[in-house]
């Protein structure tokens, strides 16, 4: 099953932070402190459902401070994901399948967001590998989007 969900577009990002993988690793299994780095900026984050184990499943909206800045994949100006934690390696990996709710095909299939974190003392190198990426998302723009969230992860992590 697993191969079934990984293919299509691969979109890659890394960044060294100033914290443990523990650190990081707590700071994406609690909801309430995911909400405050995950979204990328010029957006806000809500968690509607959200169960941290194999298995579990988790729904995550987005949206847009700007609302006619972009064109949401759920509504004018919101993207909502639902989606099953695949693996969870404790302060190491955490990889989650998830399908955008949206109407336009360009949006459909299964994308898998697999997050490692790497201890590199004092360090961690957090990579985030997207893969099947829908066809509807600009590469640029979830690079960019990527980039932004591991750049709040950054700031959360020093000021949390």
């Amino acid at each position: 099953m697993e191969n079934n969900l990984k293919s299509g577009r691969i979109d890659t990002v890394s960044k060294v932070i100033d914290a443990s993988p523990q650190k990081l690793y707590q700071a994406f299994m609690d909801p309430n402190s995911l909400v405050k780095w995950l979204p990328p900026e010029g957006m806000r984050g809500e968690i509607s459902l959200f169960e941290p184990v194999i298995g579990g499943r988790f729904q995550l909206t987005l949206i847009y401070e700007d609302e006619y800045a972009v064109q949401g994949k759920t509504t004018t100006n919101s993207d909502t994901l639902e989606g099953t934690f695949i693996e969870l390696i404790p302060d190491k990996k955490i990889v989650e399948a998830g399908v955008f709710e949206s109407d336009d095909p360009a949006f459909a299939g299964n994308m898998v967001m697999t997050w490692y974190f790497e201890e590199a003392v004092p360090s961690t190198k957090v990579t985030i590998v997207a893969e099947n990426v829908p066809k509807g998302i600009k590469k640029e723009d979830h690079l960019d989007g990527l980039n932004s969230t591991l750049e709040n992860l950054e700031r959360f992590a020093k000021t949390s």
